[in-house]
């Protein structure tokens, strides 16, 4: 026997109106009428279905349907509906000069005994020359992955 939902829905007759003019439109992106079904399925003033009802009848997944319910239940419909923008910027950790000494680096020749750089190598020597205070491989990765240099091609023209 399936568990009543932790988090009931109970949509105002102004709720449903909003919801079913959504459905009828058409015109919002497929991932918010998806929601837009599950808060209707769910509603308990209406058809009242369980988690996993809705999850086969819309065909998506049983944890969306309780996580739109927990969503509404906390945060309101828009919340539930609509998916959360980014709460923060995210940062360069290189500014232009230090990407510059990396790429100098990385194109020179690597430390004896070594037959190339390694990230880790470069990270450490980036840390040794103070350009930076501290920096991770992974980052050194990406800064490397989106400058436009062909190290390995005879001609760079």
């Amino acid at each position: 026997m399936p568990r009543p939902p932790k988090h009931v829905v109970r949509l105002t007759p102004a709720d449903r109106r909003r919801l079913d003019r959504l459905i009828r439109t058409g015109a919002a992106p497929a991932r918010v009428l998806t929601h837009v079904r599950v808060l209707l399925k769910a509603d308990a003033n209406g058809p009242g279905w369980g988690d996993q009802a809705i999850a086969t009848a819309l065909d998506c997944g049983v944890r969306t349907v309780a996580r739109l319910r927990k969503a509404f239940a906390e945060r309101g419909l828009d919340a539930a509906v609509h998916r959360k923008r980014p709460t923060g910027r995210r940062y360069r950790k290189l500014d232009g000069e230090q990407e510059a000494r990396l790429v100098a680096l990385a194109c020179s020749p690597p430390p004896g005994g070594r037959g190339r750089w390694t990230l880790t190598l470069l990270a450490n020597r980036l840390v040794e020359l103070k350009v930076v205070d501290a920096i991770s491989d992974e980052t050194v990765r990406q800064t490397l992955k989106k400058m436009p240099s062909s190290r390995g091609s005879s001609s760079s023209g």
